[in-house]
């Protein structure tokens, strides 16, 4: 769909057209510095979090990579790598199958109490999270399972399952159901149907789910610092035990991989988007 303004518009509609725009960039200018003030301030070669004078002039013994290069070899950070990097894979793998297989009973036409389910297990993703972790700790606490990878990847896992419930819930709601029924009617299994021909329509909307799950597994803190225990302790409560503790600028080093991450799962997720779009036949 074409977002020029119509040769036809009226003078309120005009002045509309440029306030919502003028406005949309102020927020996300607002959104984006801070952002990209965290990227230079990370090759500062002084141990603070200010722009100094040989950085402001672009003196180059004002940079320093030291900080990534101390990110890189230190064991206690790559520990956190280490344990973020198996709890998020699998609390993602997890969560979109779960909130997947959630979705495809939802949108059947004849689903009961759909609304009630939908309110249920979008749950997590409405209380707040000091009381989601509360809870879970008395209730993890009883399995024995406080202090585990088990316990924080089974919290992850319910963290994102409302993202994919969501997302694909809302993709299998804009597909044309003659779709699947064109294959069943030409001699497919319902299985097979599903996954050579739903399936393929509907992965913008898992991925994109998946991607949720998986950077909210990633950036989570309050769930890790009352479940994890020492062995268990990710990158983002690393982060947060250095800047209560030791600060320098390692924290907006490592803040900046994290953004270079998601920038590239989002890369990744408009590529399959657009070749989504062209296999249901939608021009960009």
């Amino acid at each position: 769909m074409s977002t020029k303004l119509p040769a036809y518009a009226s003078m309120a509609e005009r002045g509309w057209y440029y306030t919502f725009r003028s406005y949309g960039l102020i927020v996300l200018f607002f959104l984006m510095i801070p952002l990209v003030v965290i990227v230079p301030l990370s090759f500062n070669a002084s141990p603070y979090f200010t722009f100094t004078h040989k950085m402001l002039t672009l003196n180059p013994a004002g940079y320093s990579i030291q900080w990534y290069i101390k990110f890189f070899t230190d064991p206690v950070w790559l520990k956190a790598v280490k344990n973020s990097f198996i709890i998020a894979p699998i609390a993602t793998l997890i969560a979109t199958t779960l909130g997947t297989l959630a979705a495809l009973g939802l949108t059947r036409p004849r689903m009961p109490l759909r609304t009630t389910i939908t309110s249920l297990l979008i749950l997590p993703m409405i209380v707040p999270l000091i009381i989601t972790a509360t809870a879970m700790f008395f209730f993890f606490s009883d399995l024995h399972i406080v202090n585990t990878y088990v316990g924080i990847i089974i919290a992850h896992s319910i963290l994102g399952v409302p993202f994919v419930v969501i997302t694909v819930t809302a993709t299998l709601d804009g597909l044309d159901p003659q779709y699947y029924r064109a294959a069943l009617s030409l001699g497919a299994s319902p299985a097979r149907a599903f996954f050579k021909v739903t399936m393929p329509l509907v992965l913008p909307g898992i991925i994109s789910g998946a991607l949720f799950a998986f950077m909210t597994s990633f950036d989570e803190v309050v769930i890790v610092l009352f479940i994890a225990g020492p062995d268990q302790k990710t990158l983002p409560l690393q982060m947060w035990t250095n800047l209560r503790y030791t600060i320098d600028p390692t924290i907006l080093s490592v803040a900046t991989l994290i953004l270079i991450l998601g920038i590239t799962l989002l890369g990744g997720l408009e590529l399959v988007r657009r070749r989504a779009e062209r296999l249901r036949g939608i021009k960009p």
